[in-house]
C-alpha cells in the first residue's frame, strides 16, 4: 500500500495552505488583535478552533467520506438540501463575499492610504474594475498562472510578512497587557474569537477544496481509501499548524500596535499602518503590491472553482465562460459597496452557514456510530437550520434589523435559548435534533422484523 513521502506530503500541505490563505486570513486576525488587547490569548484560542481546527476537520471529513465532492456529501441529507447548501456555500466563498473582499482588501491595504481624503468611491470603482478585468483574463486563460503566482508571489508575500512580524517583535509598539479589550472582547473574548474565525470562511472553503486535496493525493499514486484519508489529515495538520502560527503572530503584532495607534476600522488598514510605521512608504507599497497579487491569485482560483462547480451543478445551463463573466461582473458590483459593508453583510450569512457546515462535518466524521442514517442527518440539520436562522437575523446590521422589525423577536428568542447571547444559539437545538434522530432510528430498528 503506497503512502506519501514526507516531501510529497509537504507539497500537498503547501497547496492546501495556498488555497486557504487569502485576504481574510490576515485582516481578521489583525483586527482581532487590536480589539482584544490584553485578552488576545483567549481570543486567539477561539479563533484557532474555528479558523484552524474546523477547516482541518472539514478536509478530513471529505477524505473519510470518500465522496466525490460537497454536493454528494451534503446530498446525504437529501438531494434538494445538497443542491441548496452547495450553491449557498460556493456563492458565499465566491461572488457574494470572498471574491469581492479580495478586491476591497487590496484597495484598502494599498491604494486607499496613498490617496487624499475624498474621491475614494471613484478610486475604488476604477481599481476594482481593473482588478476584475485581470481576474477574468486569467480565469478564462488559466494556463500556468496560478502555479507561477503560487510558487513565486505567495512565498514573496510570506517572506515580507515574516520580515514585518520579526521587525515588530524586536521593536514592539506597546504591551498588549496594557491595552483594555473593547467591544465583544471586553465581555467574552473567547466566544468573540470563535465567531471571528467564521469570517475567515476557511471551514466553508475546506468543504469546497477538500476534494482537490483528495484528488491530488490520488494522482500521486495513493489508492487505498484509508491511506487517502490518513494522508489528507496529515496534509491538513501541516497546513493548519502553519496557518495557526501566522494567526498568533499577526494577532500579537496587531495588539502591540495599539500602544501607538488607535483601533482601525478594519484589519487591512491596521496592517498598512504597521507596515508604514516600520518601513515607511516603501514598506506600505511592498505590502500593497504583494497583498494585491495574492488576492488576485485567490480570486482567480475562486472564480475558476465556482465556475466549474456551477457547470457541474447545472449541466444544461450556461458554459464555464458565461459563469466566469457573470461572477466577475457581480463581484465587481459587490466590491464597490466597500470593505466595511461587505464585512457587515457577510457576517449574517456566515452565522447561518457555519452551523450547518459544522454539523455536516461532525456528522460525517462520526457517521459510523449511527450508520450514516439519513433520518439522523435530517433531524439534526433541520433543528440546526432553524436555530441558525435566528443567528442570521441577530447578526444583521442594526438598521436592517430594525427596518425588518426583528428586534423584538431576536430579544425574545435570546432570552430563552441557551448560548444565543454568545452567538451559538444553534448548539442546543442541534443536540436536540441529534437526540430525536437517534431515538427515531432506534424505534425504526426495533420495528423491523427479526431476521
Amino acid at each position: 500500500m503506497k503512502k506519501l513521502t514526507v516531501r510529497e506530503l509537504v507539497a500537498v500541505a503547501s497547496m492546501l495552505f495556498g488555497m486557504f490563505f487569502g485576504a481574510g486570513n490576515l485582516i481578521f486576525p489583525a483586527a482581532m488583535g487590536q480589539l482584544a488587547g490584553s485578552s488576545m490569548w483567549q481570543a486567539a484560542a477561539g479563533l484557532l478552533i474555528t479558523g484552524v481546527g474546523l477547516p482541518l476537520l472539514g478536509v478530513a471529513a471529505l477524505g473519510i467520506s470518500r465522496e466525490e465532492g460537497l454536493l454528494e456529501l451534503s446530498s446525504r441529507v437529501g438531494r434538494g438540501y445538497g443542491l441548496f447548501f452547495t450553491c449557498a456555500l460556493y456563492l458565499t466563498i465566491g461572488p457574494f463575499f470572498a471574491i469581492p473582499r479580495c478586491a476591497t482588501v487590496s484597495y484598502t491595504v494599498g491604494l486607499e492610504r496613498m490617496l487624499p481624503q475624498g474621491g475614494h468611491t471613484a478610486a475604488l470603482a476604477v481599481f476594482s474594475f481593473l482588478f476584475f478585468a485581470a481576474v477574468l483574463f486569467f480565469s478564462l486563460r488559466p494556463g500556468e498562472i496560478l502555479t507561477w503566482i503560487g510558487k513565486v508571489l505567495n512565498p514573496l508575500f510570506l517572506c515580507f510578512l515574516a520580515v514585518l512580524i520579526f521587525r515588530a517583535l524586536l521593536s514592539p509598539l506597546g504591551d498588549p497587557a496594557d491595552i483594555p479589550p473593547s467591544g465583544a472582547y471586553a465581555s467574552g473574548a473567547f466566544f468573540a474569537g470563535l465567531l471571528e474565525g467564521y469570517n475567515t470562511m476557511d471551514a466553508l472553503a475546506s468543504l469546497a477544496f477538500g476534494i482537490i486535496v483528495v484528488d491530488a493525493i490520488r494522482r500521486l499514486g495513493v489508492t487505498d481509501g484509508g491511506a487517502v484519508a490518513g494522508n489528507t489529515v496529515g496534509a491538513g495538520i501541516f497546513s493548519s499548524l502553519f496557518m495557526g502560527l501566522i494567526y498568533v503572530l499577526v494577532i500579537l503584532v496587531s495588539a502591540q500596535s495599539r500602544g501607538l495607534f488607535p483601533a482601525s476600522s478594519n484589519g487591512g488598514e491596521a496592517l498598512a499602518q504597521i507596515a508604514e510605521h516600520y518601513f515607511g512608504a516603501a514598506g506600505a507599497v511592498i505590502l500593497a503590491l504583494t497583498v494585491t497579487v495574492a488576492c488576485l491569485k485567490t480570486a482567480v482560483g475562486l472564480i475558476t472553482s465556482c465556475g466549474e462547480t456551477f457547470v457541474k451543478l447545472f449541466p444544461k445551463g450556461p458554459s464555464y465562460r458565461v459563469w466566469a463573466v457573470a461572477f466577475c461582473a457581480f463581484s465587481f458590483l459587490i466590491a464597490n459597496l466597500g470593505l466595511d459593508a461587505i464585512l457587515a453583510y457577510s457576517l449574517p450569512v456566515l452565522m447561518f452557514l457555519y452551523p450547518l457546515s459544522i454539523v455536516l462535518i461532525l456528522l460525517t466524521l462520526c457517521g459510523r456510530a449511527f450508520g450514516q442514517d439519513r433520518g439522523v442527518l435530517r433531524w439534526t440539520v433541520g433543528f440546526t437550520a432553524a436555530a441558525a436562522l435566528f443567528d442570521f437575523c441577530k447578526a444583521l446590521p442594526q438598521g436592517t434589523r430594525a427596518a425588518l422589525r426583528l428586534d423584538g423577536v431576536v430579544a425574545w428568542v435570546e432570552g430563552w435559548l441557551p448560548l444565543a447571547g454568545q452567538g451559538f444559539g444553534w448548539v442546543c437545538p442541534a443536540l436536540l435534533g441529534l437526540a430525536i434522530g437517534l431515538a427515531a432510528r432506534q424505534v425504526k430498528k426495533r420495528a423491523l422484523p427479526a431476521p
